[in-house]
């Protein structure tokens, strides 16, 4: 068969209407979805676009934040300095003292000469060995009678010239205030005590409890405050002669201005000396003062096997189930709220989702009805 004999039926106006509707309707469609694609991208790229500028802001802040915390330091560190600079020029010309030998400089020669001190100080303590300990142990003891061995304890603190600090008795405090050993009933099964000892007298008072019972286990901590000491003894030295600087520039003033100045200064050196003074005496009374603590026990009597019958299992296994059922309803009432709660957060969220969608919906056919 020849293919050149082959004849194509002739199409219809109606046909040839119906095909071109069909590709024009084809090509406004893949239109459409080309524009949809490209306004996809679009938000995707304004989307990366905000969170990149998001993280460039935080990290423009986190550096200039860097860049300015230094400079409010020094700011700070250095009003004092300008304080003091300012009572010397004017304070001390006006009271009729000699510049040569100023507040001022008086102070920090006091101050450098204190901190040469507080280093020679802790050199010599180190060198000689005289260290200043604070010491703290810790024991369990195991006892038949822990109301009689709390007394024990805090008797034999009495009498090496310490004191009983703190007490409890089966979770109850038991007043310490009156200075001697508290009377207690011998009603209790457990307790702990918290002494004072001498410092030399601490080794003695832990290896005592050895009388009182069975030790099951005891520690002791020392930390050495030696210089922390010595730097407060300097200080407070260089303090008081500051202080007493002052008050001889207060009683030369000629103007009342001037006096006011000099007192303003003095309260501020004498509230510094008051509380270095209050750190050095807590200092001296912990290094003076070891501080014991005592975990008393008493071992819980043997009991003898009791084997439940078929009735007391059926019983433990009701109560069970009773238990279990208490349970799930408590559960059951705590989590109702927040199912209420997430359930409303839910459905605002699909709100929202459905009118963006909606939205997008709408531009869409407006689109491609302009089209």
């Amino acid at each position: 068969m020849n293919t050149h004999d082959i004849t194509l039926p002739e199409l219809s106006d109606e046909r040839v209407d119906e095909i071109e509707t069909t590709l024009f309707a084809r090509i406004s469609q893949e239109r459409r979805d080309a524009r949809a694609d490209a306004e996809r991208a679009r938000a995707r790229a304004t989307r990366r676009g905000r969170i990149w500028m998001g993280v460039a802001g935080a990290a423009a802040f986190v550096a200039v934040a860097a860049l300015i915390a230094p400079q409010l330091n020094l700011g700070s560190g250095s009003s004092g300095s300008r304080a003091e600079e300012a009572y010397v020029s004017e304070v001390a010309p006006a009271a009729g003292m000699p510049m040569d030998g100023s507040a001022s400089s008086m102070d920090g020669a006091g101050i450098a000469g204190a901190d040469a001190g507080a280093a020679t100080g802790s050199e010599d303590a180190l060198a000689t060995g005289n260290r200043e300990i604070i010491a703290t142990a810790s024991a369990t003891v195991q006892v038949e009678d822990a109301a009689a061995a709390a007394q024990q304890i805090g008797d034999a603190a009495t009498a090496a010239g310490g004191y009983v600090e703190s007490m409890s008795i089966d979770g109850t405090a038991v007043d310490t205030t009156a200075g001697d050993s508290p009377e207690i009933s011998p009603a209790y099964s457990g307790a702990w005590i918290t002494v004072r000892v001498p410092a030399d007298h601490l080794d003695a008072a832990i290896a005592q409890l050895a009388t009182v019972g069975e030790v099951m286990a005891s520690q002791v901590s020392r930390q050495d405050v030696t210089t922390e000491a010595v730097d407060l003894r300097a200080r407070v030295t260089a303090l008081e002669a500051s202080v007493a600087r002052l008050t001889e520039l207060m009683g030369q003033a000629t103007s009342t201005a001037d006096l006011i100045a000099a007192e303003s200064e003095l309260a501020q050196r004498q509230s510094e000396l008051d509380s270095l003074r209050q750190q050095l005496t807590w200092l001296d009374n912990q290094v003076g003062m070891s501080t014991l603590t005592v975990s008393l026990t008493v071992a819980a009597p043997a009991v003898a096997a009791d084997p439940a019958g078929f009735g007391d299992g059926i019983a433990a296994g009701w109560n069970g189930l009773i238990a279990t059922l208490n349970g799930l309803v408590v559960a059951i009432g705590f989590l109702l709220p927040w199912v209420a709660v997430l359930a409303i957060a839910w459905l605002v969220f699909w709100a929202v989702r459905r009118g963006i969608r909606s939205r997008r919906a709408r531009r869409a056919g407006e689109q491609s009805a302009e089209g």
